[in-house]
């Protein structure tokens, strides 16, 4: 006798199931993407090949899913809002492969789907998805999709496939053809990037490392300290990553650390750390020397961070459960707050935010963001500094937030950015913001304030 654990197992059997599995999970819980994938591939015996695969299908389904339910919802005779979320993501999934994937046959992206809802619903269900999914397949040419002419916002949402209240609010605020930017930019297959541990290795040693791998990698433009990779296959098991040679990070990120400007010797604080990017960073400008407490309330994720000194031979870091809010310092040199965001600027790498947020998210965030302000403000002494930054394009978190945070707090006062980072990234206030679609970074803000002394 079978069990009901069998029964699941067998019905997310290879690849295509499996992404089922992870997309459902997506709309019907609160788990995360990016979180998910990572549990399948640590914990699933999937070749290398079935796992770039997988994470091709989840990341584009997700990435056009907007576009993906308006042909299917062509095509579909009845309801297809009334679809099951298993059968509803197998269709997803088939029509992306259909659609974006031309090395896979389409009768192969077909008989996928269809033995998956054999499985799960049964042989009727199954032939009238066959039916539908090769009915598509066939007239690809002809599919219709809403014009820009007719309306804007409708073919904005659709064809590029973001939500319609965050398309209305980037229109309203950029206009019709910087937003479609901003979108396809959101769409794009993100590059990775990496920064050498400069207490490692030079940028010339790194890229030889990187050439001597087969590695093709192309130095960012603004921040010569990092390079992108289309690929490191298998990176978390590389040599070069296990050696500490590299961390993974965005050059968007490592601006923050740019702006905060630490120096060997300093006391820095980093409020909201896990997992860690910006303080490894500021430790490795740092030079190793001086103290940096890295505090988070998750446990789990700062030991994420203790793996990483480990790996990058970083001793300065000591890591603080708990909550910023809550706990109590001394003043020190610089503050860090990377405060917790909508996370609108990295949908390129994170494309279920886009589907999980809705205006009040950024509403509640700004009273997040706001306590933590208040907490690390008390820890700054006198002629020290307070970064602020975010992940996120949104000015209520971003520009409005400092404006609020400087009536509250007159001891503190704007230092520009100019000087300490490029003059293309800081906008008319002096902080710094980036755009996916005009930087090819994500999407984010950061500005620098002093204590008067």
């Amino acid at each position: 006798m079978t069990t009901r654990l069998e029964e699941t197992e067998d019905l997310y059997r290879g690849v295509r199931g499996i992404a089922v599995r992870i997309l459902t999970r997506v709309e019907r819980t609160d788990a995360y993407l990016d979180k998910l994938l990572e549990s399948e591939m640590r914990n699933s015996d999937l070749n290398p090949m079935d796992k770039r695969l997988l994470n091709e299908l989840v990341h584009g389904v997700l990435r056009h899913t907007s576009k993906l339910d308006w042909v299917l919802t062509g095509f579909y005779r009845g309801q297809y809002v009334k679809v099951v979320p298993n059968v509803r993501n197998a269709l997803r999934v088939a029509l992306y492969q259909i659609l974006y994937l031309s090395r896979i046959p389409h009768h192969a992206a077909v008989n996928e789907a269809v033995e998956f809802i054999k499985k799960y619903r049964g042989q009727k269900l199954a032939s009238t998805m066959n039916g539908l999914l090769r009915n598509i397949a066939r007239n690809i040419e002809n599919i219709r999709y809403p014009l820009a002419t007719n309306d804007e916002l409708q073919y904005l949402s659709v064809v590029h496939s973001h939500p319609t209240w965050l398309v209305k609010r980037w229109h309203k605020r950029f206009g019709f053809e910087e937003t479609e930017s901003l979108l396809k930019a959101n769409n794009q297959r993100p590059f990775l990037t990496l920064r050498y541990n400069r207490l490692k290795t030079d940028y010339e040693a790194f890229v030889d490392r990187l050439v001597e791998e087969g590695i093709d990698y192309r130095r960012c433009r603004y921040l010569t300290e990092y390079v992108t990779v289309r690929n490191i296959p298998g990176f978390r098991s590389s040599d070069l990553f296990l050696s500490g040679m590299f961390t993974i990070q965005d050059e968007s990120a490592g601006l923050v650390s740019l702006l905060l400007d630490p120096k060997p010797g300093e006391t820095i604080l980093d409020t909201c750390a896990a997992p860690g990017g910006k303080s490894l960073h500021s430790a490795e400008l740092m030079k190793n020397e001086g103290k940096i407490y890295s505090v988070d309330r998750y446990a789990s994720r700062l030991d994420l961070l203790r793996r990483s000194t480990d790996r990058l031979g970083i001793t300065i870091i000591e890591p603080m459960e708990g909550d910023i809010t809550e706990l109590d310092f001394p003043p020190v040199d610089k503050v860090v707050v990377d405060a917790p965001c909508s996370g609108l600027g990295v949908l390129s790498k994170k494309p279920d935010i886009k589907w999980r947020r809705d205006p009040d998210d950024i509403e509640k965030l700004v009273e997040l963001q706001r306590d933590i302000l208040n907490a690390a403000a008390r820890f700054v002494k006198p002629g020290g500094v307070l970064v602020y930054s975010t992940c996120t394009t949104e000015p209520e978190e971003n520009q409005e937030q400092v404006h609020w945070f400087l009536q509250s707090h007159p001891d503190f006062v704007v230092d520009s950015a100019v000087g300490r980072i490029p003059p293309q990234l800081i906008n008319q206030e002096g902080f710094v913001q980036t755009y996916p679609h005009q930087h090819r970074m994500d999407g984010s803000f950061a500005a620098r304030l002093i204590r008067r002394l």
